[in-house]
């Protein structure tokens, strides 16, 4: 039985011409799902219940399931049809039914914002050394991040989201409080719809307890280990030490360390294509506002910029995929998202070199990633072009649109 709740009306899904309605505006909603605030949600209610113990275990965790509850009402408009968002919505109902959590009451505390550079109160001991200060402040260590960028470009997500992207021309990475990061793709062949990052800036904001504003930029074929004004750290400032680049191979692979925010950022080049990893603290990045809601790194690349991995993607070069398959195989033994990637590169742009990008993605997931648990991703291309992939579209829309409904 179809539940009704409130003013809304049961599904009648035995309707044909309500369901491509509901079809239709599933996709519709899908478009907007990069302003989907859902993460924030996610990360508030984990940092809520981190460390919940004594007596007062079941109360506390009542309120933070009631403020999770109260996130998700205030994002629905945006995370409509979005599945992650009507998975916490149950997920959160159900477990205010197991621990007998009533919808009224008290709510956790929010939680406080990150610290703004150049703000007061940003003072303490070890002001440039964001582990030890935190670890002050919190008494525990960060949780941290992991985003990368390479190849074709595909795309890593803080949330582990995966997609290859045609993004031509320029997109912010990520654009926080303390850094914004830009990326330049272009075509790799004339006539293939696959593209390649060609130029990469990184800005790291004017801190001033710790660093004057520096910029690295890289572009093919030029991967240097300085900054642009040709320093080599943060400038003259006490903390000016603690942000620093270090050329681990010449011309291939450089790093940028940014203690004063817990960072570290890996820049590589592959053949002529360029990428970009980066481990961050949560609280570096999720410091941005709603404006700052652009970022590949965060959202990943809109629905309509996505490319698909299958089969049916054209061979811009003279590689067949039996070949591909075993390049990549020497370097990439498991059948994951970075092999796949790795396939998909070498069939597209027809070098056989391109192999070093996924091998070089995958060797800063296993130094940047937090969870080794989390490391490979397996997924089935969801935009492939075959009948198969279009039967999946359909049953996943036929679920959505339960979701929705019930």
């Amino acid at each position: 039985m179809v539940k009704s709740v409130g003013s809304v009306r049961p599904c009648h899904l035995a309707n044909p011409s309500f369901f491509v309605k509901i079809c239709i505006l599933l996709l519709l909603c899908r478009q907007v799902g990069s302003h989907c605030k859902i993460s924030r949600c996610n990360s508030a209610y984990l940092t809520a219940t981190e460390n919940l113990q004594g007596p007062n275990h079941n109360a506390m965790l009542c309120e933070a399931l009631r403020s999770y509850s109260s996130c998700t009402r205030k994002t629905a408009h945006t995370c409509r049809g979005n599945l992650a968002y009507h998975s916490a919505v149950y997920g959160i109902e159900d477990l205010m039914i197991q621990n007998n959590c009533s919808k009224e009451g008290p709510t956790s505390p929010p939680r406080p914002p990150a610290p703004v550079p150049n703000q007061p109160g940003f003072a303490s001991p070890d002001i440039c050394d964001y582990e030890k200060n935190f670890a002050h402040k919190h008494r525990q260590s960060p949780v941290y991040q992991h985003c990368a960028t390479f190849g074709d470009p595909h795309i890593r997500t803080f949330s582990d989201e995966f997609h290859t992207c045609r993004v031509e021309g320029s997109w912010p990475l990520l654009d926080n409080h303390y850094l914004f990061v830009q990326a330049t793709s272009s075509s790799i062949l004339e006539g293939s719809s696959a593209t390649g990052i060609g130029k990469l800036t990184i800005i790291f904001k004017n801190m001033k307890e710790c660093i004057e504003e520096k910029i690295y930029q890289a572009e093919a074929d030029n991967l240097p280990a300085a900054f642009i004004d040709g320093s080599v750290n943060g400038g003259e400032r006490p903390g000016g030490s603690t942000l620093t680049i270090h050329e681990h191979i010449p011309g291939q692979h450089v790093e940028l360390q940014a203690v004063y925010i817990g960072t570290t950022i890996a820049v590589r080049q592959a053949a002529r294509h360029l990428s970009f990893s980066i481990r961050a603290p949560e609280e570096v990045v999720l410091s941005f506002t709603d404006e700052q809601d652009l970022q590949l790194c965060v959202f990943s690349c809109p629905l309509s910029q996505r490319v698909s991995r299958s089969t049916c993607c054209p061979q811009g070069g003279n590689i067949t995929r039996e070949v591909a398959h075993r390049l990549c195989k020497e370097k990439l033994p498991i059948d994951d998202v970075y092999f796949q990637s790795c396939i998909f590169d070498v069939m597209a742009s027809g070098d056989a070199n391109l192999t070093q990008a996924a091998h070089g993605a995958l060797e800063d997931a296993k130094a940047f990633h937090p969870d080794a648990k989390k490391l490979h991703i397996f997924q089935m291309d969801r935009s492939s072009c075959s009948q198969s992939s279009s039967l999946l579209l359909v049953f996943l829309l036929v679920v959505s649109a339960l979701e929705v409904c019930f």
